[in-house]
């Protein structure tokens, strides 16, 4: 992993316009414990966008009745967009299977970097995202989050009178 960052992503206006051409998500790393990233994400854009979701697991196969597939190549259609939460060394395998089932985008969730990959990626004409939450950047332009980034209708820290 490279200690300096070079890199540099999409603008937030390109994130957003990725986020609605997409109609198909895999999520690479599924998984079935309800205190992963990977299985809030899974939640999340199921419950609140019209993405199709594909879970992405070799180890499981199902998670809440929703069919986990082993592997990209395994899956009904070509995802749009492949997010992954995956180690750092597992990045360009799954970079690799991306190309070969033919993504058009690989998101790197919160946490991963890898200059390598990037680089790869847009070589093979892939939009790259890194160190993002799609959770986040969804809620963010779909109207979820409050500018300082809180959903103001769920969290409220003043005391309520007259109860």
């Amino acid at each position: 992993m490279s200690a300096q960052r070079t890199w540099q992503g999409p603008s937030a206006q390109r994130r957003r316009e990725l986020l609605l051409e997409t109609r198909s998500i895999a999520i690479v790393g599924a998984s079935a414990n309800p205190a992963r990233a990977s299985y809030f994400v899974n939640r999340y854009l199921s419950s609140t966008s019209d993405y199709t979701i594909y879970l992405v697991n070799p180890t499981i196969d199902d998670v809440d009745g929703t069919p986990v597939y082993p592997t990209l190549a395994d899956l009904p259609e070509t995802p749009d967009l492949v997010d992954v939460f995956r180690r750092h060394d597992d990045l360009p395998s799954v970079l690799d299977e991306t190309i070969a089932v033919g993504a058009r985008a690989i998101w790197l969730q919160l946490g991963l970097w890898h200059e390598g990959v990037a680089h790869d990626a847009e070589e093979a004409g892939l939009t790259v995202v890194m160190d993002r939450c799609i959770k986040i950047e969804h809620a963010r332009f779909h109207g979820g989050l409050h500018l300082a980034g809180f959903d103001t209708g769920v969290i409220d820290s003043r005391r309520r009178t007259g109860l």
